[in-house]
């Protein structure tokens, strides 16, 4: 992240010494490879008091080619995506995240997407951020975030994006996220099928997926075994079985945490199968 704190504390000078219009802004950015300035340099660009600013770019917000996702930080918007208010949140998260600072990934569905297990396109991009963040939603991209506050220590990697890279969730982080809170991932039910798909396009190492389930809870790590077998996923679910027999069996973890405990319990995972399960296999 501190290559692009540094990024951001360019002044106008290393962006060159023409200085664009508000209106030619946009393109002016685009073309030398960037996308996003604060308001600090757009006034530094303009020539304008740093007040100003806001004025000077009513007319790019309006005609769609800038839009300002956080306060002081303004995104040129690439000609194909200006009907849609908006480039695709995965384009400007890590250049809105690291003006927020926050240690954040792209997670869940989203990331499932990202890894090939498209088959339920999600309505927003969810993202894990290490502190309470606002949801936002700027033309066709809505922004949905997620409290996860070990983001920057969890499994994540770079995915490269146009506008240069954003944090994902790895495949075996991914897979026990959907699983540790279901209710993001549409359901058990979809939650199974997304997990198969993710088997299929993706290898899931089952050391690293029963190391990285290990800092979830135990519940967590059963619901996961369950539902890989379940759907006859290509994963050795031997570790993650180790795992889950690690701590004492207890109250059998509930398949479904949205619903009441009754149905048959599966011995081997420890799961009270509350509910009927129904992969789009």
């Amino acid at each position: 992240m501190s290559d692009q704190r540094n990024e951001f504390r360019n002044d106008s000078q290393s962006l060159g010494n023409f200085m664009p219009t508000a209106s030619e802004l946009a393109d002016w950015l685009l073309s030398r490879g960037r996308s996003a300035v604060t308001t600090e340099q757009a006034a530094e660009l303009l020539g304008v008091q740093r007040d100003q600013v806001r004025v000077r770019l009513h007319k790019p917000v309006a005609d769609g080619s800038m839009f300002s996702p956080g306060r002081g930080l303004w995104i040129a918007i690439a000609p194909k995506y200006r009907t849609w208010g908006a480039p695709p949140a995965v384009e400007f998260i890590d250049t809105l995240m690291t003006h927020l600072n926050r240690a954040y990934y792209v997670g869940w569905l989203s990331a499932a997407e990202i890894h090939g297990a498209a088959h339920q396109r999600p309505q927003a991009t969810q993202i894990a951020v290490d502190r309470p963040t606002e949801n936002r939603s700027f033309g066709r991209a809505h922004l949905r975030f997620y409290r996860q506050s070990k983001a920057a220590g969890l499994p994540r990697q770079h995915h490269n994006v146009e506008s240069g890279q954003a944090w994902i969730s790895t495949p075996e982080l991914t897979a026990v996220d959907l699983v540790d809170r279901p209710e993001l991932g549409g359901g058990v039910s979809n939650v199974a099928t997304v997990l198969h798909e993710l088997a299929e396009s993706v290898p899931l190492d089952p050391e690293v997926l029963a190391a990285v389930a290990a800092g979830f809870s135990t519940t967590a790590v059963r619901r996961l075994g369950f539902l890989l077998d379940l759907v006859g996923a290509d994963v050795d679910t031997g570790p993650l079985g180790h795992r889950a027999t690690v701590q004492p069996m207890g109250h059998p973890a509930l398949l479904d945490p949205r619903l009441p405990r009754r149905g048959h319990v599966d011995l081997r995972w420890g799961i009270c199968v509350n509910t009927d399960v129904e992969p789009d296999l």
